[in-house]
């Protein structure tokens, strides 16, 4: 999973960067593109491997980009080829300054989002124009036209023009003919308010806390956290009533707006986790870990993590009956642990 980190000028998009990647900045970075890949917190992973003891443990894991591009300059209208460094991600993080700064005027949280939203909106409306515009080009020449993608980019025009983000309308912006466009506004996104150090308050923004999903960070805290020691750092969560990380609670919520979950397998050299989108079918799972177990599917073998602490062992779940056998339509749910059985 890759997150594309945006924001405004002044926002802390490199601060929550640091925050959120345990990599702190310094100049040599500036005005360069930064990857964080960090390993995603799972404590019943943690459990599993200490029930095990295998030679590895490998958690799921997830890649934070901040793009040296990755907000509106003062005084430029970004074009559309400024975005093509986030199009790739499959979510964004947009950073929204609720802090007071040197040099900026007073904190306007929703004016802020309208900005960089109404740019997005823009860069993917130029898109889909183009496109169409090529596509009646070629029509005229005799060219055939594809009339499921004319009209699934005709609905996307008329939502634009509406200044409204086509993630608004999931079906819309999730339709195979359109993943090729990478459109900025499809994808889901999650608005972090960057805070003042004692500040750790939702803003006055009731509509846009109603429409998107949103999370309170007070950046510059959070930066120094991730210097400190375990012992250190838990004493400073404590003492600014901060319940867990920046780290842990974006991921959390990443997950939650991108519709993912983790299943588990375990294996005598290693205990790993696997991310999926919710809904997964068994033998698509299967494929995550190897195109062979797909090819060759039969059967999955599941225990719920749940009902192995229940059980205690695997072995005494098997006598309590809560390892079952499923098909390749069964949808994988959070926490599963199975076992792929396989023959090619």
């Amino acid at each position: 999973m890759k997150l594309g980190i945006t924001g405004l000028p002044g926002s802390g998009k490199a601060t929550i960067f640091d925050a959120l990647t345990k990599k702190i900045s310094d100049t040599l970075h500036k005005g360069e593109d930064r990857i964080g890949t960090i390993q995603v917190p799972d404590s019943r992973l943690d459990t599993l491997s200490t029930m095990y003891a295998p030679p590895k443990t490998i958690h799921a894991q997830i890649e934070y980009f901040l793009p040296a591009t990755a907000g509106i300059k003062k005084s430029q209208i970004q074009v559309q080829s400024t975005w093509t460094a986030v199009k790739g991600c499959d979510a964004l993080l947009h950073v929204i300054r609720n802090h007071t700064a040197a040099g900026f005027s007073e904190k306007s949280p929703y004016e802020d989002y309208l900005k960089l939203e109404q740019e997005f909106i823009l860069n993917d409306l130029l898109v889909v124009e183009s496109r169409l515009e090529r596509i009646e080009i070629d029509h005229k020449r005799g060219k055939k036209m594809d009339p499921e993608e004319h009209s699934l980019l005709t609905e996307c025009r008329n939502h634009l023009e509406n200044e409204i983000s086509l993630r608004k309308t999931p079906d819309l912006a999730s339709a195979p003919k359109l993943k090729g466009f990478e459109f900025l506004s499809a994808k889901p996104m999650l608005v972090l308010f960057n805070n003042d150090d004692d500040d750790e308050h939702m803003p006055d923004v009731e509509f846009l806390l109603a429409h998107e999903n949103c999370l309170v960070i007070r950046g510059k805290l959070e930066q120094e956290l991730v210097q400190m020691s375990s012992e250190d750092a838990a004493e400073f969560l404590n003492e600014f009533n901060i319940p867990e990380s920046a780290m842990d609670r974006v991921i959390r919520k990443s997950y939650q707006v991108l519709g993912l979950i983790s299943f588990f397998t375990i294996g005598k050299k290693e205990i790993r986790a696997w991310t999926i989108p919710r809904g997964t079918h068994a033998v698509d799972a299967a494929d995550k870990v190897h195109t062979d177990m797909k090819k060759g599917f039969i059967r999955a073998e599941v225990l719920s993590f749940s009902d192995l602490m229940d059980a205690g062992t695997y072995s005494n779940a098997r006598k309590k009956g809560t390892v079952r056998l499923e098909g390749k339509t069964y949808e994988v749910k959070d926490g599963d642990i199975i076992t792929f059985r396989f023959n090619v």
